[in-house]
Parts: structure tokens; C-alpha cells; sequence
């Protein structure tokens, strides 16, 4: 049985939020402002999901979704919301969380960052299934439903040179040996390179290694393997093992990675990122400055251009190595150290042995800063940095950490706003901006005329 409803809002899975007899619906499809026809599919306790028959009266802001995959693709779930409005709605989840989670409001919201809408993910996993039913090997994202495997010709948010592979790399795979034992490939864009790393359950054989190879020359690529964990992650050909590396011009610096490392999926929105971060810190020559959850020190080495030192502290040694070598390529050994810890253990006695720091920048992973957020607020006055710059993933931990940041440490939430790393998806990346007692305004009309100057020349 159909009904109609009318649509409120929109969830961060793509989803259409309405209310019958009581009740939420989500609703596949929908946007908010509408009115639909639909039909349940799954009822819950707490709620239900319906799927939209018609869209009787249409959203000025439903667009049309340029991929063929959009229907059935775990992806790009808000293909069919015109980009600014999902801008738009992210911003409101930010501004949502701090309100409900942090108890906290910031005193300005920063514009939203924006960045190519295409062509923009760098990195990415692709899933693989052999399936006789369907002609053989599948190489694509997983269906929305999470069960099956995107029989996928192309991808429109992955660069082109990419997406042009993915019929000849099903096509290559399904004559490997044990095309039923490749459960996935990794990718990794730099540059000037493209890696595909192939997770393989079972060895290759002679014949298969020169596959990948004839594959790789034809068509540009550099193959990694994967035999077992990520640990076990190696180049194909030996020469192939220092390839990759991403620019920050800005800086005069080039970051070397390998395709198992962390780096940012966008590499246009990350060079803004830093730029937006470095004029929020607003780091003067003098200034002793760290850098939390460091990574490769992608925020560390251009902080390193004009600060006298940064510290960097990451989790993993892997990492903490690998920004140390960038560091000493660079000529920066002495103004950019490194070290690994657990900063999810951290308290206030670990930040007074580490010394002051006049600046610092938090990046942490989805769960967020708690520990260091606790161990900062906890800090005398004088002993705290003047300014924190929280680099987010997550709005809640962020909001989380703000309310702790704000309420127990005195700081002020001076600015926030989101950045659209992940373009038609409902992931939220944002930036924040504390303040540690009152050392004047943060100049933040010219900071926003600078970086929409930037991103209006950048596209």
C-alpha cells in the first residue's frame, strides 16, 4: 500500500526524513521540501524505510544525477541534490552537533570550502567478485545494500585515466589464475603515478605476474600486492617502490607515500585545507608548534616553513617514519621532529614535559581528540597554546570535543565550517578555530576574501 508524505529533511545517508502516524520514515530517493508517494520496504520499532513510487511535487533543488550507477551505487548518495545544497546540509549538521552535543555555538561560521564535484578521489577501494552468472569478474564499488558488486563501466568521481580502466581491468583479472581469490584493489593517485594494489588470497603464478605487468605497461599503471595483510604490501618490481609523492607548491615541498598510507582522498580540497589551517594558526617565526595525529606531516612540513619548531606526534611508527624522511629531504631535520605515541592515552603531565607551544593543530581519525581535548583543558592558563586549529572527519567527536575544549578548558569556539572533501556523499569534514583567552580577533573577513579569491582561480 502507497501513501503520500511530506519530506523535512534530509539524513547523511541521502535518505528523505518524514513523519507518519508518529513515526519517522526514511526515505530513499526523497528531498526535503517535497511531497512523494511511497511505500514501505523494512518497519522498525523506532522507525521505518519506505521507497518513493513519485515524486508528486519535486524539490527546486533535485537535480539530475549525471552517473549511470547513481540507482544502485553505496557511493554518491546525493547525486541528485545540487552540490550547494549539500554544502548547505552538512553545514547545518555541524552547526547541529555543536549545538546538541558540545552545548556550544561558534562566534562565526566559516564559508564551506569547495572543490571539484568530479575527478576528485585519489584513493579509493574497489571490491572484486568472480561471478560466472554475470560473465566473470566484477570490479566496482559495492551495491547500496552492501551485499553485492557495482558491474561498473565507469565512475565519475574518480579521476578519468581511472575510470577508463575498470572494463580492461575486469577483463585482465578474470584471466589471472584465481580470478575467485581477488577480493580487492586498492587505489592510489599521485602526481605523477597510479598504483593498483591487488589483495591475492592465493599465489600468483608466473603467467599472472606477467599479466599485471603487460597490463601495467599498456596502460600506465605501477602494481602493488597484497598477499596477506597490510604489512605484507609490496611493490611488484622492486623500482616501482618510491613512486608516489603529492606537491604542496605553496611550500616548495613534495610528500612521498606509499599506497598503504594514510593521505587525503582530494588532493585539491587538501592543498586549500592546509592553506585555510596555516592562516587560522596564524604562526609567527618565534613560535614552538605541534601537531597532533601528524600523519606523513602533510599540516607538520609546511607549518615548518615559518614556525622556529614543530613538533609532530603520530600514532603510527610507519607514519612518524615516513615524515621524518620528508622532513630530512627537505633540509628540515632540525625545525621538524617526530615521534610515535598513543594519543588516545594522553594526559596534562605528558603535555608540560613536551613543553610550550605557542600554536597547535589536531587532526585525529574518526573517534576524535578526547584525551588530548581533557588534557588541554586541564592546563593553567599560561601553560595552554594561544590557538587550536581542530582539523575534523567527524562532527560528533568534534562537537564533542569542543564542548570540552569550551566548558571545562575556558576556551572560546571562535570560528567553524565544513569543507567538501567528499563531494556527493554525506561525509562532513570540517575545520575549527579555539582561542585561549582574549589575544584579539581572529582577522576572519580577510582570511574568507583570500579563499574565495583562491577557489574561484583554482576552478
Amino acid at each position: 500500500m502507497s501513501y503520500i508524505l511530506e519530506i523535512e529533511s534530509l539524513d547523511l545517508e541521502g535518505r528523505g526524513v518524514a513523519h507518519r502516524d508518529g513515526k519517522v520514515v526514511f526515505v530513499d530517493g526523497a528531498l526535503p521540501g517535497e511531497l512523494v508517494r511511497a511505500h514501505t520496504t523494512r518497519e522498525k520499532a523506532s522507525f521505518d524505510r519506505a521507497k518513493m513510487i513519485e515524486v508528486i511535487r519535486p524539490s527546486s533543488q533535485r537535480t539530475e544525477p549525471p552517473c549511470p550507477n547513481f540507482e544502485m551505487c553505496g557511493g554518491c548518495i546525493m547525486q541528485h541534490l545540487q552540490p550547494a545544497a549539500q554544502v548547505a546540509i552538512k553545514q547545518r549538521v555541524l552547526e547541529d552537533a555543536f549545538q546538541h552535543i558540545g552545548k556550544t555555538k561558534p562566534k562565526q561560521m566559516l564559508a564551506a570550502m569547495h572543490g571539484p564535484y568530479f575527478g576528485y578521489r585519489f584513493r579509493a577501494r574497489f571490491s572484486c567478485r568472480y561471478v560466472t552468472k554475470k560473465g566473470g569478474m566484477l570490479v566496482g564499488f559495492r551495491e547500496s545494500n552492501g551485499r553485492y558488486v557495482m558491474d561498473m563501466d565507469q565512475c565519475l568521481v574518480i579521476p578519468k585515466h581511472v575510470s577508463d580502466l575498470l572494463r580492461p581491468l575486469r577483463d585482465t583479472l578474470g584471466t589471472l589464475s584465481r580470478p575467485d581469490r581477488l577480493p580487492q584493489i586498492e587505489l592510489a593517485v599521485g602526481d605523477s603515478s597510479t598504483v593498483l594494489t591487488l589483495r591475492h588470497m592465493e599465489p600468483l603464478t608466473d603467467s599472472d605476474v606477467q599479466t599485471l605487468r603487460d597490463f601495467g605497461t599498456k596502460y600506465g599503471v605501477t602494481w602493488w600486492l597484497q598477499p596477506k595483510g597490510p604489512e605484507t604490501v609490496h611493490p611488484l618490481d622492486p623500482n616501482d617502490a618510491d613512486q608516489l609523492f603529492y606537491d604542496l607548491p605553496d611550500y616548495d615541498l613534495r610528500m612521498p607515500f606509499k599506497p598503504s598510507d594514510f593521505t587525503q582522498v582530494n588532493h585539491h580540497i587538501n592543498r586549500e585545507l592546509i592553506r585555510r589551517a596555516l592562516r587560522l594558526l596564524d604562526i609567527q617565526p618565534e613560535d614552538r608548534v605541534a601537531d597532533l595525529f601528524c600523519g606523513l606531516g602533510n599540516f607538520s612540513l609546511p607549518m615548518g616553513r615559518t614556525a622556529r619548531e614543530v613538533v609532530g606526534i603520530e600514532g603510527s611508527a610507519t607514519l612518524t617514519q615516513r615524515a621524518t624522511e620528508a622532513a630530512a629531504l627537505h633540509g628540515m631535520s632540525e625545525s621538524a621532529k617526530f615521534s610515535t605515541l598513543n594519543l588516545f592515552e594522553v594526559d596534562e603531565s605528558w603535555l608540560r614535559e613536551l613543553g610550550y607551544f605557542d600554536r597547535v593543530l589536531i587532526d585525529p581519525p574518526r573517534d576524535g581528540a578526547l584525551a588530548v581535548s581533557k588534557a588541554y583543558a586541564a592546563l593553567s592558563l599560561d601553560e595552554r597554546p594561544k590557538r587550536i586549529v581542530y582539523v575534523s572527519c567527524n562532527p560528533a567527536t568534534l562537537a564533542r570535543d569542543a564542548g570540552i575544549l569550551v566548558h571545562q578548558g575556558g576556551y572560546e569556539l571562535q570560528a567553524a565550517g565544513v569543507i567538501n572533501m567528499f563531494p556527493h556523499t554525506g561525509h562532513v569534514e570540517s575545520i575549527a578555530v579555539f582561542e585561549a583567552g582574549s589575544t584579539g580577533p581572529l582577522a576572519l573577513e580577510e582570511l574568507e576574501q583570500q579563499d574565495s579569491q583562491e577557489l574561484h582561480a583554482a576552478e
